[in-house]
């Protein structure tokens, strides 16, 4: 059996994207329909999901779980292209059925809070109120769509960027099985440093699976509808982000470590020659 066929990499993929999307989004339904903790709750059951879905998915398909991640390591030729519209499918399903998960166990719940709005003279029907919660599963810009477009750019650089260097052999390279628990802390980092202006979707997967969840089940037109159509921004400019982040650390921090004698890893260009083999000292 090949351990890393595309069968098993799209499972891993969409298993682990469902787990992401199960327990992140699963964590904001406690805070806002649940009235439970606050802000930095979120924020580090967040960075808990995206460990747990790396440790699912890691060692088949490396856990990309963010179709952002993907297209940026093919641009560097991580990744085959002819991989990357599967992967993005399993992402978009699994969080899809992630969001799904959420929503069967706490629909009756966000209904009574719901309710709860209307009586408490917040919003004059039920459907408003309903629609006022579906920040649940999928994010709004806290500005305009112009600062969400760049907050989303940004956060996604950052996570790019920062998962290079963590995973780059050359560099002080988390151990592999504290690799993804390092990955996790740092998108409790952005979600607390970058996480108001947007809600630090900085994945079209997670953005985009539950958004098409909340269509079909309720919410009618509104989650492609509302700010004034932001629902592309979190797909356009976190693949944006992730080209930048990938690039800006491979041409300075990746390109300084060879140029001080580190040696090229298989798939690497040296003077012009693609090695295959890791080169024998």
């Amino acid at each position: 059996m090949q351990r890393n066929s595309l069968k098993g990499e799209l499972l891993a993929e969409f298993f682990g994207t469902l787990v992401l999307l199960a327990l992140g989004d699963g964590v904001v339904a406690a805070v806002v329909a649940g009235g439970k903790s606050d802000f930095l709750m979120i924020t580090f059951a967040w960075g808990l999901a995206v460990t747990m879905g790396i440790y699912v998915a890691g060692g088949l398909s490396g856990a990309h779980l963010n179709p952002a991640i993907t297209i940026a390591l093919a641009a560097r030729r991580d990744l085959p292209w002819n991989k990357v519209v599967p992967y993005v499918i399993a992402q978009i399903a699994g969080a899809f059925c992630g969001a799904a998960l959420v929503l069967c166990d706490y629909s009756k719940l966000i209904d009574k809070s719901a309710l709860d709005l209307v009586a408490a003279g917040k919003f004059v029907d039920f459907q408003a109120a309903k629609l006022s919660l579906d920040g649940i599963f999928f994010t709004h810009p806290r500005v305009d769509l112009a600062s969400g477009f760049i907050d989303q750019v940004i956060g996604t650089c950052l996570l790019m960027f920062l998962i290079r260097a963590i995973s780059d052999t050359r560099n002080n390279a988390a151990l592999a099985n504290l690799g993804p628990l390092i990955v996790g802390l740092v998108v409790v980092v952005i979600g607390q440093s970058f996480g108001t202006m947007a809600g630090y979707a900085i994945n079209p997967a997670r953005d985009f699976g539950p958004r098409v969840l909340t269509t079909i089940t309720g919410w009618g037109a509104a989650p492609f509808a509302e700010d004034g159509g932001y629902w592309w921004v979190p797909i356009v400019a976190p693949i944006i982000g992730a080209l930048i982040g990938i690039y800006l650390y491979d041409f300075t921090i990746r390109a300084s470590l060879i140029e001080r004698g580190s040696l090229p890893l298989p798939g690497e260009e040296l003077d012009g020659i693609t090695v295959r083999e890791q080169p024998q000292v």
